[in-house]
């Protein structure tokens, strides 16, 4: 065969493919290397993928004119620009040149398959995640009583950001919630990474910050720069994180697989932060039925300790009385001996019994005394019992849990209940000193 030059050859493969190839064609692929020319041409590669390997890929342009239609018609369709890792149907010309060699002239992009793939895609996942059981794994995590604590995964600058800060800061009942921020990209080919090395932070950190949940926000966006959301990979971070997570990206379509695998998701930044303020609310209401409760129980219990208290001084003043009849019956029992014996005697004897008359009286005299002496001593004791002459006297009683203080075991930041004669005063242990 006779020898042909480079020049020729290229030449003739330039006929040959101008011969044989359709005007145009419809390929499948994913955008790689995407980059603007500073004349407004467009310039990347189309490439097909197994997994991560690459199969195939070929140089493609789109000019400056054709550029600025299709762009505007994908954006107004997807919500979003064209972007590396995206994958497009795309109506192309094969073109071969001397110089530059085999490439592609994009005439056109389908946005609605750009869409279609998208959900495809997304469905997989989501088979994926139910099929291994990650779907409520993050939602079975217990909340704390009181959201206290929680580390918030947003871009710094994005407004759903500061709208959930504010929140937070403002809120009517002047709540005080700790948060602090670990930024990272919330659209993008880097968001993923950025995401899940957030994460990681996050529980590193977690133990030291005793950090209660974390918050994942944004501000909302077209539905393809939500992409990130539905990654396989940060769904797997989010379902097993140690700590609940609570997602409000703001938008307003299906949730996101980030909203599915995350233990509650709400629609915006603003939701979230009420949710968070909510639990203080909520806490709040049960300390104040608790506290109803226990008032109404200890009411009910000095009211009845109060009954008993005055049937007991009834019983003991009903047995005095009984012992003061008795002993009153004895003596007038004595006396009349006495003065039986008295008359037998001899009137020579009648000095002797006059003396032993004035013993006697005496005797009884200071036997009376003592017996009542008795009686008022317990009547002082019955009165002792009565709790109000204890409160009139500056004694008060101390409870801690419905149970007096010295039965129970009592921790810094306890809650005291002291019952005074006209007051009930609430207090809290500060400092427990061994006696």
């Amino acid at each position: 065969m006779p020898s042909l030059s480079v020049l020729q050859l290229t030449e003739h493969i330039q006929r040959v493919l101008e011969t044989e190839l359709e005007p145009l064609y419809w390929v499948v692929g994913e955008l790689s290397d995407f980059r603007q020319a500073p004349q407004g041409h467009v310039y990347f590669e189309l490439v097909e993928k197994q997994g991560a390997q690459i199969q195939a890929k070929i140089r493609a342009n789109l000019w400056q004119f054709t550029y600025r239609t299709v762009a505007s018609k994908f954006e107004s369709v997807t919500g979003t620009t064209l972007k590396n890792g995206m994958k497009v149907l795309a109506q192309v010309s094969v073109t071969f040149h001397p110089v530059y060699g085999l490439s592609l002239n994009v005439k056109d992009i389908d946005p609605s398959f750009s869409l279609g793939e998208r959900a495809r895609l997304r469905q997989e996942t989501i088979a994926r995640l139910s099929s291994e059981g990650w779907v409520g794994h993050n939602a079975r995590l217990p909340l704390p009583p009181v959201i206290q604590r929680i580390a918030v995964i947003s871009s710094a600058t994005a407004a759903g950001y500061g709208d959930f800060i504010n929140q937070l800061e403002e809120n009517a009942y002047h709540y005080r919630v700790y948060h602090r921020l670990f930024p990272s990209l919330m659209q993008g080919n880097e968001a993923v990474s950025s995401l899940i090395a957030a994460l990681d932070q996050v529980a590193q950190q977690a133990e030291r910050l005793q950090l209660d949940a974390v918050v994942l926000i944004r501000g909302g966006g077209a539905q393809l720069d939500l992409d990130c959301f539905d990654d396989y990979q940060l769904a797997v971070t989010i379902a097993k994180f140690p700590l609940p997570i609570f997602t409000g990206i703001g938008h307003e379509r299906d949730e996101t697989i980030a909203d599915l695998v995350g233990h509650t998701s709400l629609k915006t930044p603003t939701a979230v932060a009420e949710f968070v303020l909510s639990s203080f609310r909520e806490f709040e209401e049960q300390l104040g039925l608790g506290a109803q409760r226990l008032d109404r129980m200890t009411r009910n219990t000095l009211k009845g300790e109060n009954s008993k208290v005055q049937e007991l001084a009834l019983h003991i003043k009903g047995l005095v009385k009984q012992q003061l009849s008795r002993d009153l019956d004895r003596i007038n029992s004595y006396q009349v001996r006495m003065l039986q014996s008295g008359k037998s005697h001899t009137k020579h004897e009648h000095g002797d019994l006059d003396q032993k008359v004035v013993l006697l009286k005496k005797e009884m005299q200071r036997f009376l005394k003592l017996q009542r002496e008795k009686i008022d001593q317990q009547e002082i004791s019955v009165r002792q019992l009565d709790p109000i002459n204890l409160f009139q006297k500056g004694y008060t009683r101390t409870e801690s849990k419905g149970l007096p203080i010295q039965l129970s075991q009592l921790e810094v930041g306890d809650s005291l209940t002291t019952y005074t004669a006209d007051q009930k005063i609430n207090s809290t242990v500060t400092q427990l000193q061994k006696k």
